[in-house]
């Protein structure tokens, strides 16, 4: 058999440069700040509306999952079935989702029927009713989906590492439990409606192929009667997260082993950042990973690990998850301090950055370049102060990033020894193998 021809791989081409996008950001006379960006292509707008809602109450998460879960099912004039036929009628779409940081109402709509879009979305923030049948339906439901979500492992190990690395922090305890949702009312959706689904400190994003000046005016209109700021949250930023031994929460005769691993890591607006990013790429970020070529491709162990960083308003974290079958979760943690080990002691290559330099700039254009991807992300970034200029600089900040650079950043943010470390497993078959590598805990 004749070999196998050589493969030729090409050469990294420069980045190009990003259309500058028409964009304008006013704060109306309630106090919303409104950002609309034109993105013409498609005929439709995307909405985002961004309230904050961070609250250091036990009982809030049970009633901020359950609100987002009913504020659609009446309004002012119209019901459930009434009012979810208004939104289909003009051929748009609306949902609702929260997190311990932010409610976001999101929407779409022919271009043509923005006005009649944002009417119906300042009756759901003025006048949603929250009536004892309606959240009657979607607690129940609500119940028996957090029942079942609680079973599976990934939420497990997702919960308990929350729990452990942010404490009594809003942050770790942002699932709600049945029991607290099954004690919600009516009257506290509506008390918390009124005190959080106010215009003051909210964000609506609207990008789409109206001009910006347009945008703002439908929404001035729509939106004039809305009022009220909310009080703002006296939440403190999270402690420092123990590290400590290895915790493993049992699930007997489970035949995988899941496993999760998280620091603090550096926010957005930190000067090292983009290197972070950038070696956390070359870690475990993306498909041809350090940690994926190890413990995927060549040990067979799973697959696909992954690590990412995630930023909460307060602070941002870096996370490691993976999981493996019970009889190589020793093996697999041991390649993953390895790889942890190596890429902050070791220098990374010129070819490892240059890839992954183009992978970042390269997602970074592709998440941005429709119009929900590029409203998803300016509302994301405008809970930390970021818009379309941050979009812009971030892959020439990328690019100004030296070896050097992503050394350090390796050093700080991913040496083994500064992770909070979860596994969720049959501790009968992992604990023993496990407490020959790192200490561990019950």
């Amino acid at each position: 058999m004749s070999a196998a021809p050589a493969l030729t791989v090409p050469e990294l081409t420069a980045p190009r440069t990003a259309r500058a996008l028409r964009s304008t950001e006013a704060q109306l006379d309630n106090g919303l700040t409104v950002l609309a960006v034109r993105k013409p292509g498609v005929p439709l707008v995307e909405v985002r509306l961004r309230l904050p809602f961070l609250v250091d109450k036990p009982a809030h998460p049970a009633q901020a999952t359950l609100l987002a879960e009913t504020m659609l099912t009446g309004v002012e004039g119209y019901g459930r079935a009434e009012f979810a036929a208004a939104v289909q009628g003009l051929g748009a779409e609306l949902t609702v989702s929260v997190d311990a940081d932010r409610l976001v109402l999101v929407g779409n709509v022919l271009a043509t029927n923005l006005r009649k879009l944002l009417e119906l979305m300042a009756l759901v923030v003025g006048s949603a009713s929250y009536q004892a049948g309606e959240v009657g339906i979607e607690r129940n439901r609500l119940t028996e989906r957090l029942t079942m979500a609680r079973a599976r492992p990934g939420v497990i190990a997702n919960e308990a590492l929350a729990a452990r690395m942010w404490g009594d922090h809003p942050y770790g305890r942002d699932l709600a439990r049945p029991e607290d949702v099954a004690a919600v009312t009516p009257a506290q959706l509506r008390s918390v409606h009124r005190a959080l689904v106010r215009p003051g400190r909210a964000v609506l994003v609207l990008v789409g192929d109206i001009t910006p000046a347009r945008m703002i005016e439908l929404a001035g209109t729509a939106l004039a009667d809305w009022a009220g700021t909310p009080a703002r949250a006296r939440v403190a930023s999270p402690l420092e997260p123990p590290v400590g031994p290895w915790r493993i929460v049992d699930r007997p005769g489970s035949v995988q082993s899941t496993v999760r691993m998280a620091r603090l890591a550096a926010p957005r607006s930190d000067p090292a950042y983009p290197a972070l990013h950038l070696a956390n790429l070359v870690f475990g970020g993306y498909f041809t990973s350090r940690w994926t070529q190890n413990l995927r491709e060549d040990k067979g162990y799973t697959y696909g690990p992954h690590s990412r960083i995630e930023h909460h308003v307060l602070a941002s974290a870096l996370g490691l998850s993976v999981e493996v079958q019970s009889e190589v979760t020793a093996p697999a943690i041991l390649e993953t301090l390895y790889e942890l080990g190596r890429i902050a002691s070791l220098p990374v290559t010129d070819t490892e950055v240059a890839s992954v330099k183009q992978y970042a700039i390269g997602t970074l254009a592709l998440s941005t370049a429709t119009q929900s991807g590029l409203a998803s992300t300016l509302s994301g970034l405008s809970a930390f102060g970021l818009g379309l200029e941050w979009i812009a600089e971030f892959p020439r900040l990328l690019q100004a990033v030296s070896l050097d650079d992503v050394g350090k950043a390796a050093a700080r943010y991913l040496s083994p020894n500064g992770f909070t470390s979860v596994i969720v497993g049959d501790a009968a078959a992992i604990t023993d193998p496990l407490a020959a590598l790192v200490p561990v805990e019950g």
